[in-house]
């Protein structure tokens, strides 16, 4: 019974979100708060909350000060060379800015931190994306395919997990995968180009000056604060959700804007470095490295006390966003924890598996770790479903470092997964709602996710 209403309950949040019956925040709380109920265990209801919003402060920490740390980044100037060389690069051709979004979030995702190369992609890439009236869950799903694909870094979390939980080596799960994930990379750039060719011929191709009105011929970044959620359609065109045309919300800043510290430029840089240094490290926990790097970006870059006032003013709607889904989607894994939904729903599926899979166990637990990591936590699969797959593998003679392996081909789906703290500070800055970005999503994610393990299989590593 527990694992049929933790599949219904999983269903009726996507549907409801996906039809826009309900808003993200709302259907986190309220779809397992009911569900709760169903199973009878209502009273335990504040119990599992409290034990979920444990568990995810410190993320909600670390968000909160990251959102401020790089919008103060974005305030001071620090990513206009991005977006000029953006620019540069793009020339206003939709195909380019679509591949040039993906190569910018690949790059920035070798810091290991989703949030922050959602944070820094969506700023540099937001205008453009605006200015050319592009269809921005293009930007997102693009932006969240490859840091899927990035976020399987020995550094980036899942490969530790798989590390830790089977108790073998980071470096042997991850060096062998990588002509497989290079395959799955590749595929997002040509996705990326397939995706940019169908924008280019909705909408053409423009020059810069075009582009750069006379009153903004500036580099364009992403206005702190304010904004209008974006609508799509996705009936229109060749298939690609249609943006609304309206450009409220966005602001083409000047490079004499109020905001910019020219002369701290390199303090910033040193400061962003050291912090990522820091942080990939691991010399402190990531919410400390955030919570100081912003005090400190802070107290440097605008002294006066209405300046910082002002400054955490303007991301403010960005922080409680984010912060907020973030506890909603406390109550949604505290309640699937807390009642045994979760582990009666991976303990069905393991025992669904026919004896005669035995042998194939690695692909087994590659095609498994598609669903499951999109519907748990990565600490729920890896440290409960993994250990069990590994198991069975071993019986049949199937390594734990093939199972390892396997298992991080779910990553990229994972990546838009709506417990996923990351993915609310991706559509939350670009303005886009989280269920056109699921419905774009998924199935572009889900067959980049296979093409990695098909990869996996074809050249031996899996």
């Amino acid at each position: 019974m527990l694992t049929i209403l933790g599949f219904a309950m999983i269903a009726t949040f996507l549907v409801l979100i996906m039809m826009k019956k309900m808003s993200p925040i709302a259907a986190l709380v309220l779809i397992p708060a009911l569900f709760c109920v169903f199973v009878g265990k209502g009273a335990h209801l504040g119990d599992y909350v409290i034990e979920g919003v444990g568990n995810l402060a410190p993320t909600a920490a670390m968000l909160m000060f990251a959102i401020v740390y790089f919008g103060v980044m974005i305030d001071v100037g620090l990513f206009d060379p991005i977006v000029r060389g953006i620019l540069r690069f793009c020339k206003a051709d939709p195909l380019r800015v679509v591949v040039g979004t993906a190569v910018l979030a690949a790059i920035v995702s070798l810091d290991g931190d989703g949030s922050t190369t959602f944070m820094i992609t969506v700023s540099a890439m937001y205008p453009l994306y605006k200015r050319l009236k592009m269809s921005l869950v293009v930007m997102t799903g693009v932006a969240a395919m490859a840091n899927g694909v990035m976020n399987t870094l020995p550094w980036g979390g899942p490969t530790a997990r798989a590390a830790t939980a089977l108790k073998v080596d980071a470096g042997d799960i991850f060096v062998p995968m990588i002509p497989a994930l290079g395959v799955g990379l590749l595929f997002v750039f040509v996705l990326s180009y397939v995706l940019g060719r169908r924008e280019r011929k909705r909408l053409g191709v423009l020059t810069l000056d075009e582009v750069l009105e006379p009153e903004t011929e500036a580099v364009l970044v992403k206005a702190g604060g304010g904004g209008q959620a974006a609508s799509t359609s996705a009936g229109t065109g060749a298939g690609v959700p249609q943006q609304d045309d309206s450009d409220e919300g966005f602001q083409g800043l000047d490079p004499n804007r109020a905001t910019l510290r020219p002369r701290l430029y390199w303090f910033n840089a040193a400061l962003t470095v050291g912090l990522l240094t820091a942080m990939i490290m691991e010399w402190l926990p990531i919410p400390v490295l955030f919570l100081l790097g912003a005090a400190l970006a802070l107290t440097v870059n605008y002294p006066k006390m209405t300046d910082q006032r002002a400054r955490i003013a303007a991301h403010a709607e960005n922080v409680l966003n984010v912060a907020g889904m973030v506890f909603a989607a406390a109550v949604f894994t505290g309640v699937l924890t807390g009642t045994g939904m979760v582990k009666h729903m991976a303990d069905w599926l393991v025992g669904a598996i026919p004896e005669g899979m035995g042998p194939h166990m690695a692909l087994v637990t590659g095609v498994l770790s598609i669903p499951l990591t999109y519907f748990m936590s990565n600490d729920g699969f890896y440290f409960g479903v993994l250990p069990v797959l590994a198991e069975a593998g071993s019986a049949h003679g199937v390594s734990s470092l093939e199972i390892a392996r396997a298992s991080l081909t779910g990553q990229v789906l994972h990546m838009s997964s709506p417990l996923v703290p990351a993915v609310y500070v991706l559509v939350g800055m670009a303005k886009v709602e989280f269920g056109d970005h699921t419905r774009f999503v998924v199935k572009w994610a889900a067959l980049t996710s296979l093409i990695v393990l098909g990869a996996g299989i074809l050249f031996g590593i899996i």
